[in-house]
């Protein structure tokens, strides 16, 4: 069997600095630290904090008083932001800067009494936290839709205001098809200034098409409630390779593997490279004759810790 690594794969800037958070705020304040949602959908990852002493929370209602308190990467609504200032608590918001600049935009319609279509997956913590950055008071919407069919069956007060955004990990195929059907069904809609697929999603998945005449079957390294994981075995699949989500070399199934099998391998943007050489030394065993690394440019994008979070650790230091 021959292995072809995609490159980028793994960690984006985003979950580093998600991650880097949470031990520095470790480091600073020593444990606990609670962590509102999984800092990162990766279970190796969590449970490497959590070891560390990070308390990991749905509600604020199970954060103590006073407590050090970590918004994960995802971001959280207005509202949970408002309820952590009332009630006195230490908060670092690890949300990522690419998913703030979309409640930026969402928070801007919102007070020019504009009307959003958010396009994501209902029930993400991402999209939760979006939708819950919409203020209703200035007279406008936010609409989430899923599909066509969701676009299909959307009705607006005022489609001459009307404009969407999008969650940060879709599938970019989709959210054109989606996109093109609203479009078509309101022709006024306003575009957004820039494109809210984050270049990690965009660049993994750029990957796996350039990859796909290469191999017989794409392994997926990433947890099975991470949405940009998911969207890279889509797309996979959708370019004919058969394509699996792994969490771990434990998840393969040694019935996919025959001789003379060309493998990628990629991983989502939450997905620590450790869990990638775990999937590759178990291949190693089953008898790997030759791994390669595709060519790209690596990705050069980082974010900055919060200002405050630096002062700290500078003092500590």
């Amino acid at each position: 069997m021959d292995v072809v690594m995609t490159q980028p794969r793994g960690f984006c800037a985003g979950v580093v600095r998600a991650i880097e958070i949470v031990e520095s705020a470790l480091q600073i304040y020593g444990a606990p630290v609670y962590v509102v949602h999984e800092i990162v959908h990766n279970q190796r990852v969590v449970e490497d904090l959590r070891s560390r002493g990070a308390v990991f929370v749905e509600t604020l209602d199970e954060v103590p008083a006073d407590a050090v308190t970590v918004f994960s990467a995802h971001g959280v609504s207005e509202q949970m932001i408002r309820n952590a200032e009332n009630r006195g608590l230490e908060v670092i918001n690890a949300t990522c800067p690419l998913v703030t600049k979309v409640h930026l935009e969402v928070v801007r319609n919102a007070k020019a009494g504009n009307e959003v279509v958010l396009i994501g997956h209902a029930g993400h913590p991402e999209v939760n936290g979006t939708l819950g950055h919409f203020d209703r008071r200035f007279g406008g919407e936010i609409y989430l839709v899923q599909d066509e069919k969701d676009v299909e069956a959307l009705h607006v007060k005022n489609p001459a205001r009307l404009t969407y955004v999008t969650q940060t990990t879709l599938s970019v195929d989709d959210t054109k098809v989606i996109v093109a059907a609203l479009r078509k069904r309101f022709p006024e809609i306003i575009e957004p200034r820039r494109d809210d697929i984050c270049y990690a999603t965009q660049n993994r998945q750029s990957a796996v098409r350039k990859l796909a005449d290469r191999v017989d079957l794409l392994i997926v390294v990433g947890a099975r409630n991470s949405s940009n994981s998911n969207r890279l075995r889509e797309v996979g699949e959708q370019m004919g390779v058969n394509s699996f989500l792994v969490e771990d070399a434990n998840d393969l199934d040694l019935s996919w593997f025959t001789s003379d099998l060309r493998i990628g391998i990629t991983a989502g943007a939450s997905t620590p490279e450790i869990l990638v050489q775990e999937v590759l030394r178990k291949l190693d065993e089953l008898g790997v004759d030759k791994v390669v690394e595709m060519d790209a440019e690596p990705e050069k994008v980082t974010f900055r810790l919060p200002a405050g979070l630096v002062n700290k650790l500078a003092r500590k230091a």
